[in-house]
């Protein structure tokens, strides 16, 4: 069972409905008993990070996902801002992330803005930066749908997993140990995501 973790913010529904498109079991709770139980864990979300830091601690979700991912070793995939919260800090609301990825979310810094608006959004090129799980049968230089106004800059090379270009390179996905987190929206990347998604439920 797949838990996709419930803070009131995010994509739920359609990360669920792909999921049972593909054959996967999944729930989407804020239930502590549940996430404990749970093989697995997706962490989407869509909006303000402030907002999304003080939902995740007001439904007391904050010390538990801590335990869970850094404790128990449990695998989660953060999707869109729930990658950008597994960063120490963010430009946006000016709020501290769990933390998990020596990381800061920065806003797209554009000169062109003709040419690049901001947010980002559409599909995009990655660059697989190392060998993952997660990317098993998924061809070099595929394309995924985005939309984002900030984005992650990692202090860590090895922790970064795809970059992307949009004027400039920027980290578009991360991994460490059982930690994982992509940009994108892969419950909207049709045939590209769906292998992706697989990949975290069947192969890590």
């Amino acid at each position: 069972m797949i838990a996709i973790i419930d803070y009131g913010m995010g994509n739920l529904g359609s990360v669920k409905r792909k999921l049972n498109l593909i054959g996967v079991r999944s729930v989407i709770t804020c239930d502590p008993e549940e996430i404990r139980n749970a093989e697995k864990l997706i962490l989407p979300g869509v909006g303000h990070f402030g907002n999304a830091i003080r939902e995740i601690k007001s439904r007391g979700l904050w010390d538990l996902l801590n335990r869970e991912v850094l404790l128990e070793k449990k695998p989660i995939l953060g999707i869109c801002l729930g990658m950008q919260l597994m960063a120490g800090h963010s430009e946006e609301g000016d709020v501290a992330g769990f933390g998990w990825f020596d990381a800061e979310v920065v806003r797209f810094n554009v000169q062109d803005t003709l040419k690049y608006k901001v947010p980002h959004m559409g599909w995009n090129q990655v660059l697989l930066k190392k060998p993952s799980l997660l990317f098993d049968q998924i061809i070099a230089g595929e394309s995924f749908y985005f939309v984002h106004s900030y984005h992650l800059k990692c202090n860590k090379e090895t922790d970064v997993l795809n970059e992307t270009a949009y004027e400039y390179s920027f980290v578009s996905a991360i991994q460490k140990e059982n930690i994982y987190g992509v940009q994108y929206h892969p419950e909207k990347s049709h045939e590209a995501g769906e292998k992706l998604l697989k990949n975290f439920v069947y192969n890590i």
